[in-house]
């Protein structure tokens, strides 16, 4: 039996007590828990965002293997600060000042680290320089912009100015989404990248960092 790839099919179909189950036998047996979340977390949810952007699966499926890999990562977790296991990066993401709509940017995040990225997730209605603060204070390299709403739309011109201003446009990288953004804008404002949606986020957000 392939402990690995049983979790992974574990977290593709939500399956919370056999990722909890499988996690903990993989401890006991696998030694390395690098391997465990790349071979078996991650591996999981690579799939699910496969589905998800084939469209083969939808939201809910998603929140539910992503429940299942939260369990799997809880128990990991010790062993990955143990063994120094870095993120492929840290993110910085939130809905812009003025924007309450959290449901896309929440998905986003999840995907990312399912992905294995570090996210930091400022909710919503959140202020340029509160981005730019958060990005400096945890060392991320993307900051991720949200916007459900045609008038929070210019904050994110906001924020990617700010990133410029402060001399971090080299190492901080910004990408914009939610249902009103188009390439078009974030061309017109300066963005790095735009993910029309959350699988597409996760592929851009790679890609900026280098590890696509």
């Amino acid at each position: 039996m392939d402990t690995l790839s049983d979790l992974a099919d574990g977290v593709v179909n939500g399956d919370e007590s056999k990722v909890s189950a499988l996690t903990a036998q993989a401890i006991d047996t696998e030694g390395s828990a690098k391997r465990i979340l790349d071979d078996g977390l991650i591996r999981g949810m690579t799939i699910v965002g496969e589905r998800f952007k084939a469209h083969e699966i939808f939201l809910p499926d998603v929140l539910m293997a992503a429940k299942a890999m939260y369990v799997g990562l809880g128990l990991l977790r010790p062993l990955l600060i143990e063994e120094n296991v870095d993120s492929l990066a840290k993110v910085v993401v939130g809905s812009v000042q003025g924007d309450l709509h959290d449901i896309g940017k929440n998905l986003v995040g999840i995907m990312l680290k399912g992905a294995g990225f570090e996210v930091i997730d400022l909710g919503n209605d959140v202020s340029p320089s509160r981005f730019v603060e958060a990005a400096k204070e945890h060392d991320a390299s993307v900051i991720g912009l949200s916007a459900l709403l045609t008038t929070t739309m210019p904050v994110m011109k906001s924020v990617v100015d700010e990133v410029r201003s402060q001399g971090l446009g080299d190492r901080v990288k910004t990408i914009v989404g939610g249902a009103p953004v188009s390439e078009d804008f974030a061309r017109k404002i300066g963005a790095d990248a735009y993910g029309f949606d959350a699988a597409n986020a996760v592929d851009k957000v790679k890609t900026l960092v280098g590890k696509n």
